[in-house]
Order: C-alpha cells, then sequence, then structure tokens
C-alpha cells in the first residue's frame, strides 16, 4: 500500500530543532569541556544550537564554465 503523500518526509521541511535533549546537551557540553562525569545532570548550563545555513557553490559552477570554452 503506498504512503499519502501527506505523510511523507521533504528534505526542504527537515529543520533545526530549538531544543536539545538532556543527552544530546552532555555530550556539546563535554566537547566544551564544560561538563565532566560525576558532574550533577541536572541544572545543566545553555547550550547555544547553531543554526546550520548551506549555501550554493559557487566553484563548482565556475568549473563549468571553463570546460565549456
Amino acid at each position: 500500500m503506498p504512503i499519502d503523500k501527506s505523510l511523507k518526509v521533504r528534505a526542504g521541511s527537515v529543520r533545526n530543532r530549538n531544543v536539545l535533549t538532556r543527552a544530546e546537551r552532555l555530550t556539546k557540553l563535554q566537547e566544551a569541556e564544560r561538563w565532566s562525569e560525576g558532574d550533577p545532570v541536572m541544572g545543566l548550563p545553555k547550550v547555544r544550537v547553531v543554526k546550520v545555513s548551506l549555501k550554493k557553490k559557487k566553484k563548482a559552477k565556475k568549473a563549468e564554465d571553463e570546460e565549456e570554452t
């Protein structure tokens, strides 16, 4: 049975989440050396969520133009 098109996940609809789970926060804090094993997991400091913006590559387009000439 096919999946209804309203239920399909599109690549453009995947967004960055504003809230991280506790496990994700702990891994980010460990990478920044702001938390270590044995520290309390309650009352963790805030962790900034970095939004990734993808830009189109201009180099590939220039390379195609050079090949044509």
